[in-house]
C-alpha cells in the first residue's frame, strides 16, 4: 500500500523543544540517547517525534501547539502564576517555530493559499525524491486559552498566525473549564468566543468539560474541530466524548482527531503499573476509536488523527507498536483490514482535516 499523506491534528512540538530541551532536528534515537539516565519525567528516553521521523512517516502537515496554563498559587496542577507569564511562554514557543521556519524545517500555514502551496510543494518533493528535506507545514494552535491576557492579545496572536484555540486544558481555566473540572464558560468565555468568531479562529472542543462543551457549541457559530479526543463509549472518562457529543460535532461538520495516549485507548489504565505490553495497547485500539466515530457518523468523513505523541508521554504510555511517529503509516492497513476503502482511508489520514480547513478558510 502506498504511503498516505498524514495530517496530525495535535503535536506539542514547541513544548518538547523548550520545556524538555529536545532538538527535533535530531533523530528520535539521538534524542533518546541524550536523555539516557534522566529521571525527571517518565517519558525521558522514550520520545517518538522528530522532524526526520515525521518525514519518514509522511506526516507532512500538523496542527502544532502553543501551551501555557495559568494556575492559582494553591493549585495542585502545574502551570504559570500569572496570565502574563503564560503569554510570555507562548511567545517563546512562537519564537521557536519561527526559528524552525528560518532553518527550513517548518512552514506556517495560516490561509487557504498557503495550504495549497504547501500541499503542492510536498507532493512535488515526494515525486522528486526530496521529501526527506521538505519543510513540515504547521497550523498554529493554542491548547488552553489562559495565556490570552485580554482580547487584544487574541487579535495579536491571530496576526502571528494563530488559527485554532482550545479554551481550556486540564482543570479550571480563565475562559472555560477543562478536563477533571466542572462548570460553564461565563462572561469571559462568551467574550472570547465572540472574538474568535469575528477573527474566524477554529474552536477546538478538546479538553472541555461537559458543561463548557455544550455552552461553547451553543455560543459559537464558527468552525469547530476536536484535535485530539477519543470515545467515551470505549473508555469511560470525562476526557472522552460521549456519542451525544460526537453527534453534535458531526452536525457541525467537525473532524475528531483520535489520540494515542494509552489511558485514552483502553479502560482502567493505572499509571505506574499499566504498560502498553501488559495491557495489549496497540494501534488496533486507535482503529477502534476511529471506527467508533465513523459508525456514529455513518461515514468516514469526521474521523482523523490527532496523535498527541510526546504530549508528556512516550513509548511507556503509547501503543506498543508505535516506536516513532513514522509508524502512523501502519494505520491505513489496519483500516483496510476492517473494510475501509482507499478513499475512506485517505479521508481519515488527511483528507477530512484538509477539507475542514479549506471550508473554514474559504
Amino acid at each position: 500500500m502506498a504511503q498516505s499523506l498524514i495530517l496530525d491534528a495535535h503535536l506539542d512540538l514547541s513544548m518538547n523543544a523548550l520545556e524538555w530541551n529536545r532538538d527535533l532536528r535530531w533523530t528520535v534515537a539521538e534524542i533518546r540517547e541524550s536523555e539516557r539516565g534522566m529521571t525527571d519525567r517518565p517519558d525521558r528516553g522514550n520520545g517518538t517525534v522528530s522532524f526526520d521521523a515525521m518525514r519518514r512517516g509522511r506526516v507532512g502537515i500538523c496542527a502544532a501547539t502553543q501551551i501555557a496554563r495559568f494556575v492559582r498559587r494553591d493549585s495542585p496542577i502545574p502551570g504559570w502564576h500569572s496570565q502574563e507569564q503564560a503569554w510570555a511562554q507562548t511567545q517563546g514557543q512562537l519564537a521557536w517555530y519561527l526559528a524552525m521556519e528560518e532553518a527550513g524545517e517548518m512552514v506556517q500555514i495560516a490561509d487557504a493559499a498557503a495550504l495549497e502551496r504547501h500541499l503542492e510543494h510536498w507532493e512535488d518533493a515526494s515525486g522528486n525524491g526530496h521529501e526527506a528535506h521538505a519543510p513540515i507545514g504547521y497550523v498554529l494552535s493554542l491548547e488552553g486559552a489562559d495565556s490570552i491576557v485580554t482580547l487584544h492579545h487574541l487579535e495579536r496572536a491571530y496576526g502571528q498566525g494563530l488559527r485554532a484555540v482550545g479554551p481550556a486544558h486540564y482543570g479550571p481555566g480563565v475562559y472555560a473549564q477543562g478536563t477533571n473540572a466542572t462548570g460553564g464558560i461565563g462572561d469571559k468565555g462568551q467574550a472570547l468566543l465572540r472574538e474568535m468568531e469575528r477573527l474566524n479562529i477554529i474552536l477546538d472542543a478538546t479538553h472541555l468539560c461537559d458543561e463548557s462543551f455544550w455552552e461553547c457549541l451553543d455560543a459559537f457559530r464558527g468552525p469547530v474541530w476536536a484535535s485530539h479526543n477519543n470515545c467515551r463509549a470505549l473508555v469511560f472518562h470525562g476526557r472522552q466524548f460521549s456519542d451525544e457529543q460526537l453527534e453534535a460535532l458531526i452536525d457541525r461538520d467537525a473532524v475528531v482527531g483520535v489520540a494515542f495516549d494509552a489511558w485514552m485507548l483502553v479502560p482502567d489504565w493505572v499509571r505506574g503499573s499499566s504498560t502498553p505490553q501488559n495491557r495489549g495497547v496497540t494501534l488496533a485500539q486507535v482503529a477502534d476509536h476511529i471506527d467508533h466515530i465513523c459508525q456514529v457518523a455513518g461515514d468516514a468523513l469526521h474521523a482523523g488523527i490527532g496523535s498527541d505523541l510526546d504530549g508528556a508521554f512516550g513509548t511507556e504510555q503509547g501503543p506498543a507498536d508505535v516506536d516513532t511517529i513514522a509508524d502512523l503509516q501502519n494505520v491505513p492497513a489496519l483500516l483496510a483490514a476492517r473494510g475501509y476503502s482507499s478513499q475512506d482511508i485517505e479521508h481519515v489520514c488527511s483528507g477530512n482535516f484538509l477539507r475542514f480547513l479549506r471550508k473554514a478558510w474559504n
